[in-house]
């Protein structure tokens, strides 16, 4: 059963970050059938891997109000949490297409559309409370795989962990105090893939040891 956010970490009247919210109301005005406003977690309510991204993308989670959905970064995400069986199907078009995760939930580390892309520091930072309270509500074996650097460092901050002691590396795993798992990836975004700097066989290979640190039950 998928749920579309929790009360205590999720804001969909966000209005903290003056720059994030005027760009919405741009936004709005431009394309007024697009979500245009802080997007919601997606997947199941109480997940055995969380997958932290960055942010909304213009014409893909900002648009139809789902992560990764409709936008080139989420072609490769759910095609291979499909391929693992972390999915019932390989594709995410909109919030009425019937895709199901099966022990996995997606977030963003800054829950609204930056411009071009590039969220601030203070905007992270002021977004940071939701992904906190939403880490805090994972079960105690859950493992967080973060997709780049900024979700990376954001799920640092939220712990209160030290940025230092835990690099940022791709395929990375870190042990954290609470004896939970933080594994790292590059994100599946259009430059990254189309560069050659993740590869799809790289990105599975990342997914699938997550969710076997998670102790989820994965097809070979």
């Amino acid at each position: 059963m998928t749920d579309a956010g929790v009360a205590t970490t999720f804001d969909p009247d966000c209005r903290q970050c003056p720059r994030l919210a005027g760009h919405l109301e741009a936004v709005r005005a431009t394309h007024p059938d697009y979500h245009a406003a802080p997007v919601p977690a997606f997947g199941v309510r109480h997940p055995r891997l969380l997958i932290v991204g960055l942010a909304p993308g213009m014409h893909g989670a900002n648009r139809t109000g789902r992560p990764f959905t409709g936008d080139y970064a989420g072609v490769l995400l759910y095609a291979t949490l499909h391929r693992l069986g972390l999915a019932n199907r390989p594709d995410a078009v909109d919030r009425e297409d019937g895709l199901r995760l099966l022990g996995v939930r997606i977030t963003n580390a800054v829950k609204c559309l930056p411009p071009e892309n590039k969220p601030i520091g203070a905007e992270v930072a002021n977004c940071n409370r939701y992904l906190a309270a939403e880490l805090d509500a994972l079960p105690g074996t859950a493992v967080i795989l973060a997709l780049g650097g900024v979700a990376h460092r954001a799920v640092l901050r939220a712990l209160g962990l030290r940025q230092a002691e835990h690099g940022f590396a791709h395929a990375a795993e870190h042990r954290l105090a609470d004896g939970r798992w933080l594994v790292d990836s590059y994100h599946c975004s259009r430059y990254n893939t189309q560069t050659g700097r993740l590869t799809a066989e790289a990105f599975e290979h990342v997914v699938r040891r997550a969710a076997e640190r998670a102790g989820i039950a994965l097809q070979p």
